[in-house]
C-alpha cells in the first residue's frame, strides 16, 4: 500500500520540484514569483482546453484534430459578448466586470458545446473505429469551420481587452503578479475539483471512468454507451470553449488560428498525462506552463522544444504517462 501511494504522488511531485529547481537559475526570487505564478496561470488553461479531448481520446478512441476549433469558437463568442459590454468593464467594479465575464463564458460555452454536438452526430459517428479516416474528417472539419469564422466574424484580429476589474498587478514583496493570471488559477483549480468529484464521487463519472477501461462491458450491463459518447463529447468540447475564452483575455485578441496554435501543446499534455487520464491532464498541463515560462525566460528561442523535451523524458521514464489509465 504505501508503495502504491508512493507511486501516485511521485508525478505531481514533479510540479515542486521543476519550480524550485528553476529558482537558482532565474536567480531573482520576484522574477522567479511572478513566473510561477504565470506559468501556473498557464497550465490551467491548458488543462481546461485539453482536458476534455484526453476524455474524448480515452473514452471513444476517437482522434480529433479539429479540437482546437472549439477552442477558437469560444475565444469569439467571448469577444462578441464582451465587445457589447464595454459599459460595464469600464466601471471599474467587480459587480460590472462580473456582469460582462458571466455571460461572455456562457456563450463561449454554449457555442463550443454546439459546435461539439454537431461534430460527434454529423462527422464523427459514422467514423468511429477508424483511425485514418477519422484524422483526414477532422482535418477537413478543422479547415471548413475555420473559413466559417472568417465568414461570420471577419478576417480581422479582434483586440479582446480584459475587465477594469482585472487588469494590471498587485505587488507581493518584492513581485509583481497579475490579476488575471491569479483568476486563471482559481478557475482552473475549481474545474479540475468539479470535475475530479463528477469523476470520482458519481455514478455518471463512474460510468465514464468504466466506458475508458472496458465499453463492451459496460454496454452489456444496460447502459447507453452511445449517449454517453455524446455526453462527454459535448462536454469536453465546452471546456474546450471555457479555455478558449479565457485564452483570448490572456493574449487580449482573438484570431481564427486562437485554437489551432494551442494544439502542439495540447497534445504534448496529453501524451504526458496519459490518455483519459484528467488528474494526468492536470499535472502534465502544470509542468508544461511552468517550464514554458521558465525556459521562454531564460532561453527563448528554445521554449517549445523544452516541452518537446520534457514529453520524451518523461515517456522514458514512464512509456504510458504520469497517470495511465489501463485497457482491459
Amino acid at each position: 500500500m504505501k508503495t502504491r501511494i508512493k507511486a501516485d504522488w511521485l508525478p505531481l511531485a514533479l510540479v515542486p520540484v521543476i519550480a524550485l529547481a528553476a529558482l537558482p537559475l532565474v536567480g531573482s526570487l520576484p522574477t522567479w514569483v511572478t513566473l510561477t505564478v504565470a506559468g501556473l496561470a498557464m497550465g490551467m488553461m491548458i488543462f481546461m482546453m485539453a482536458s476534455g479531448l484526453t476524455l474524448v481520446f480515452g473514452l471513444m478512441d476517437v482522434m480529433n484534430f479539429a479540437h482546437g476549433i472549439f477552442i477558437s469558437v469560444g475565444a469569439y463568442g467571448a469577444a462578441t459578448v464582451l465587445t457589447r459590454m464595454t459599459r460595464q468593464m469600464e466601471a471599474g467594479s467587480l459587480a460590472s466586470d462580473l456582469s460582462a465575464m458571466i455571460p461572455a463564458v456562457l456563450a463561449a460555452v454554449a457555442l463550443a458545446g454546439f459546435l461539439g454536438w454537431f461534430f460527434e452526430r454529423v462527422l464523427i459517428r459514422p467514423v468511429y473505429g477508424d483511425h485514418l479516416k477519422q484524422i483526414l474528417i477532422t482535418m477537413g472539419g478543422l479547415i471548413v469551420f475555420e473559413q466559417l469564422i472568417h465568414v461570420v466574424w471577419g478576417p480581422d484580429m479582434i483586440p479582446l481587452p480584459r475587465p477594469s476589474a482585472i487588469t494590471g498587478s498587485f505587488i507581493l514583496g518584492e513581485a509583481a503578479i497579475e490579476r488575471y493570471r491569479v483568476l486563471a488559477v482559481i478557475v482552473g483549480l475549481a474545474v479540475f475539483a468539479a470535475m475530479w468529484l463528477l469523476l470520482n464521487r458519481t455514478r455518471i463519472g463512474l460510468l465514464v471512468r468504466a466506458g475508458v477501461e472496458n465499453a463492451e462491458m459496460v454496454e452489456s450491463l444496460g447502459y447507453r454507451i452511445k449517449r454517453l459518447f455524446v455526453g462527454v463529447f459535448v462536454a469536453g468540447s465546452a471546456l474546450a470553449g471555457l479555455g478558449g475564452a479565457l485564452w483570448g483575455m490572456y493574449q487580449e485578441a482573438v484570431t481564427v488560428h486562437i485554437g489551432a496554435q494551442m494544439m502542439v501543446l495540447i497534445f504534448i499534455v496529453i501524451i504526458i498525462g496519459g490518455l483519459g487520464s484528467v488528474t494526468g491532464c492536470f499535472v502534465g498541463a502544470l509542468l508544461v506552463g511552468l517550464v514554458a515560462n521558465y525556459v521562454g525566460y531564460l532561453a527563448p528561442k528554445v521554449a517549445l522544444g523544452s516541452n518537446i523535451l520534457l514529453m520524451v523524458i518523461i515517456l522514458l521514464w514512464r512509456p504510458q504517462g504520469l497517470y495511465p489509465v489501463g485497457k482491459s
